[in-house]
């Protein structure tokens, strides 16, 4: 199986400076990936740009298995985490990140959330966006924890974390970073010249890794992580 974790940026194209459904299909499709997580994607709103874009990719891509996991309502419209399978999503449900209270730093903040996706073969898929601020993302952590399964488990998406953040400590204890496969150095952010590494893939421990990369597609302003298990 070959996964897939991408911050599309609401479709918005890092070069053309505009919205790029048929650019970025190409690029998803370009990855070869059985599921793929999505941070940072639109749904339909009041705002003509907040359309249906779940079901946009789905269709251009040929992947006809999907589910949309809002976070916030903003002043366009719904936005938040998405998934795209090859294989059956069985069920799906949104789980919110609470904010903290009090906020501890002056940074943007904004709700998040975690997409929990039981998949035929008895996979669990879970696609997060983590926020900006350290307090944010311990309550990301906090609330991921508990949902992580022993077996069969898949967990993706943009941490806002470099990877010697000891926030991901509790989560490498569990499961395996797709980045022990790396030949090199990768770096996902921002895509035409990225300096560090804040997108993951992790697996549960009797998954084997048999490949993973960050190729250098620029499309969104991160670049897209792979992965394949077997």
């Amino acid at each position: 199986m070959k996964l897939a974790s991408y911050n599309i940026q609401h479709a918005y194209h890092y070069v053309e400076k505009k919205i790029n459904f048929e650019a970025l299909a190409k690029a998803i499709v370009a990855l070869g990936a059985d599921v793929v997580g999505l941070n940072e994607v639109r749904g339909e709103g009041t705002h003509p740009e907040y359309t249906a874009q779940t079901e946009t990719l789905s269709r251009l891509t040929g992947m006809p298995y999907f589910f949309f996991a809002k976070a916030i309502d903003t002043k366009g419209g719904p936005y938040g985490n998405a998934l795209l399978s090859r294989i059956p999503i069985l069920a799906a449900e949104v789980i919110p990140i609470p904010d903290p209270s009090p906020r501890a730093y002056s940074g943007y903040y904004e709700t998040r959330c975690i997409l929990k996706a039981a998949l035929a073969g008895g996979f669990t898929v879970l696609v997060t966006h983590f926020g900006l601020n350290p307090d944010e993302q311990e309550s990301a952590v906090r609330t991921l924890l508990p949902h992580l399964a022993d077996q069969k488990c898949i967990l993706m998406g943009d941490f806002n974390l470099t990877p010697e953040s000891p926030l991901l400590a509790p989560i490498r204890a569990r499961m395996t970073d797709a980045a022990t496969r790396f030949s090199g150095e990768r770096l996902s952010y921002p895509s035409d010249a990225p300096t560090r590494k804040i997108d993951y893939l992790f697996v549960s421990r009797d998954l084997a890794l048999t490949a993973a990369d960050i190729p250098p597609t620029v499309v969104s302003d991160h670049r897209p992580h792979t992965a394949e298990i077997s």
